[in-house]
């Protein structure tokens, strides 16, 4: 896969795993009915956004590390909660997976063609 692709990869999953983690808390399932404060854990994911845009590596490496946390909370949600809220944390494993893939494909392929 190119850098390019990887890149792409990696922004839409982190813009549809944002916009999943807001809908999910505020109108789809949220703890509390009318929404909940929950939906601010999609605050951090959108720290990386600028970096991966434009493509530093750097971004790439410390988000994969803070995405794992995402993927956490959705292994734990899928397995305890039920109807639409198990639905959301499959989505949400699914996409830190893929987040996780293409930004550590995406870090590695831009250090190699760095270093010859």
């Amino acid at each position: 896969m190119g850098e390019g692709l990887l890149r792409l990869t990696a922004a839409a999953a982190l813009f549809a795993l944002i916009v999943l983690c807001v809908a999910w808390e505020l109108w789809l399932a949220p703890l509390r009915p009318g929404g909940s404060l929950m939906a601010l854990k999609a605050l951090p994911l959108a720290f990386p956004v600028a970096g991966v845009l434009s493509g530093k590596r750097y971004t790439f490496q410390w988000s994969s590390m803070l995405i794992l946390a995402y993927f956490a909370e959705g292994a734990t949600r899928a397995w305890s909660d039920t109807g639409i809220s198990q639905k959301m944390a499959f989505l949400e494993v699914i996409l830190s997976l893929v987040y996780f893939a293409a930004a550590v494909s995406y870090a590695r392929g831009t250090k190699a063609s760095r270093h010859p």
